[in-house]
């Protein structure tokens, strides 16, 4: 079983542009939102994923990730639950950590998450200067939970 353990921060500013290694662009929607169980289908660069997560529990849950074929994560697309969500993914190296920033588009304009997946759940690591206040565990910043009424 894949074990996700992530922290999640809000941006305070776009510094982080300038030094991305990487961009990409991204299309995801979810076939189901249920907090026991989500799935995912995603489609980065041209190519297709689904996702289940688990529920879990602080930082950590169960996370199987697998890549599928582009028609048929097109096809997953259209069978999600709305909204389906667009952002822009930066991949920024700190202190010899991964960070992903994604700006998200459409009626989540303004919206930038920083997310830093980490191999336990007592790692130590820095704040990039373009971190700004946590939101680890805010169901509002789940992925799954975004632009969805509450």
């Amino acid at each position: 079983m894949g074990i996700e353990i992530e922290h999640k921060y809000l941006v305070k500013d776009d510094s982080y542009r300038a030094i991305a290694s990487s961009v990409s662009e991204i299309q995801q929607g979810f076939l189901s939102r249920d907090p026991e169980r989500t799935v995912r289908v995603r489609i980065k660069d041209r190519q297709g994923f689904i996702t289940i997560k688990g529920k879990g529990d602080g930082a950590a849950h169960p996370e199987f990730e697998y890549e599928v074929p582009l028609d048929d994560a097109m096809q997953m697309l259209s069978l999600c639950e709305p909204p389906v969500i667009r952002k822009t993914r930066y991949i920024v190296m700190h202190d010899g950590n991964r960070w992903e920033i994604d700006e998200f588009h459409g009626d989540l304009h303004g919206l930038v998450i920083a997310e830093l997946e980490v191999p336990s759940e007592d790692y130590r690591f820095t704040l990039p200067p373009f971190v700004g206040t946590e939101v680890t565990g805010d169901k509002r910043y789940y992925n799954s939970q975004l632009g969805v009424a509450q």
